[in-house]
């Protein structure tokens, strides 16, 4: 991929899974924030972090696929969530989105689109070739 990823030298780099930043040289897929919902529109495993989580990662694979792209090319993550220590306890869930060390930012929010939800990812995603 055409991506310079940014480290600072800073210890604490090392102990993150996101990088501080990245350069990318390559078309950028947008991705609206992904949530839950199951294809026919109803919440997966309302108010349950783990499984939200579970299901956002096949639905940012699903655009990916349809776009041609890869979760390997993701370069930026902005995470949403009703619940920041119960989203540290699923974390692990959405392991793979941190497998090219993308910038991330992780938010507290009130609500959702949904009180059924707890956690909304919006990855940006550099397309091969």
């Amino acid at each position: 991929m055409g991506r310079n990823t940014v480290f600072t030298g800073k210890p604490w780099e090392q102990d993150v899974p996101h990088a501080p930043g990245n350069v990318s040289e390559r078309k950028l897929l947008h991705v609206s924030g992904i949530t839950a919902r199951l294809p026919d529109g109803s919440v997966d495993g309302p108010g349950d972090m783990r499984r939200q989580a579970e299901r956002i990662v096949r639905n940012i694979e699903d655009v990916c696929d349809a776009a041609g792209a890869g979760i390997d090319g993701i370069v930026r993550l902005t995470i949403y969530t009703t619940d920041l220590d119960a989203f540290q306890e699923a974390r692990d869930a959405i392991r793979e989105l941190y497998a090219s060390r993308p910038s991330a930012t992780l938010i507290e929010v009130s609500r959702l689109a949904s009180p059924d939800m707890v956690l909304e990812i919006e990855p940006t995603v550099e397309m091969d070739g």
